[in-house]
């Protein structure tokens, strides 16, 4: 049972969160999603045909970040790139209907908006396809992204990183964002990608889940000792403060430096889909964080809002009334 103490902490910090302002940089994502049912299987070929009920267009990956920081009570920025075409407009539409300002995001020719289709029939993913184009980005739109940052970062409490390799989180924008955030005492959180480990050293905290984990640290997770070891490598490699690993039904595990590992079990009753759920933790990590939670709140509260979204369908996130709830 969570104590009178530290509950009373995380209300006392959700109740703050409207005045945080956080920056998030990142791969920019529009989540397309048909809705849909299925009586029959298509006599051209095995596959179920789907009858079209519903569709919708939401913002995704880094951008989903932003949706949990707002839904949240918060105020944040979004910082990446877009494609010249559709889905871009419709992405800049969506964040002025949030009144979320929109001078990080830029706009380049050489690649479109990253779309994400998943088809969904009786609460289950038949499909996913995906739109896109990775890799560096060109000069001119490095350069746009780190002005906007070198700017700007004075104005935030917290610093986000959502990397879905696809291209926003290099090594140039990296290095440069590592000098502001030191010269201007703000926390950097990491929701990481194994394959670009080593540009995350630094980091205030980093949340890779179970198999990134393993993927970074090099070790096998298989039981306590095996996890502690792996969130200690962690720390090692990349001189982080802390490291938050997120492990589905089996809930979180937090390592300090010259602390003692800190288990959270999971408050999730149901788990129906995890889609965005690494996107609400993050958020809700550092708006504990940036409301003067310790590592070991801050993660408990990240805990309960990952609890809300995995017990909805698609894209989710928790509201901060939705949140106070469950902590109550």
């Amino acid at each position: 049972m969570l104590e009178n103490i530290i509950r009373l902490n995380l209300q006392k910090a959700i109740e703050k969160f409207s005045s945080a302002n956080v920056l998030v940089i990142g791969d920019i994502i529009v989540d397309h999603f048909i809705w849909g049912t299925v009586s029959r299987i298509s006599p051209e070929a095995p596959v179920p045909v789907v009858n079209v009920t519903d569709e919708s267009l939401l913002l995704g990956g880094s951008a989903n970040v932003l949706h949990n920081l707002y839904d949240l009570g918060a105020r944040a920025t979004l910082c990446g790139v877009i494609g010249d075409d559709l889905m871009g407009q419709h992405l800049l539409q969506l964040l002025r209907e949030m009144d979320s300002p929109t001078a990080g995001v830029i706009k380049t020719h050489d690649r479109p908006t990253t779309k994400k289709t998943r088809i969904v029939a009786q609460s289950q993913q038949v499909v996913r396809f995906d739109r896109e184009k990775t890799g560096p980005l060109s000069a001119e739109t490095l350069d746009a992204l780190c002005s906007f940052i070198e700017a700007n970062i004075a104005s935030f409490d917290a610093v986000i990183i959502s990397d879905y390799c696809k291209g926003v989180v290099c090594a140039r924008l990296m290095d440069h964002l590592r000098q502001l955030v030191s010269r201007h005492h703000v926390p950097m959180i990491v929701d990481p990608k194994p394959i670009h480990a080593d540009l995350f050293k630094g980091a205030t905290i980093i949340t890779p889940n179970h198999q990134e984990a393993e993927k970074m640290s090099g070790v096998t997770i298989c039981d306590d000792e095996s996890l502690a070891q792996a969130a200690a490598a962690l720390l090692q490699r990349l001189d982080s403060t802390a490291v938050l690993i997120t492990r589905g039904e089996a809930g979180m595990t937090l390592l300090e430096k010259e602390k003692p590992i800190f288990t959270i079990p999971t408050v999730a009753k149901e788990i129906y889909d995890v889609t965005g759920a690494g996107d609400t933790v993050i958020a809700s990590l550092a708006l504990g964080l940036a409301s003067g939670l310790s590592f070991a709140e801050a993660a408990t509260l990240a805990n309960f809002a990952a609890g809300i979204v995995v017990a909805k369908i698609g894209t989710a996130t928790a509201s901060a009334k939705e949140l106070m709830e469950l902590i109550s």
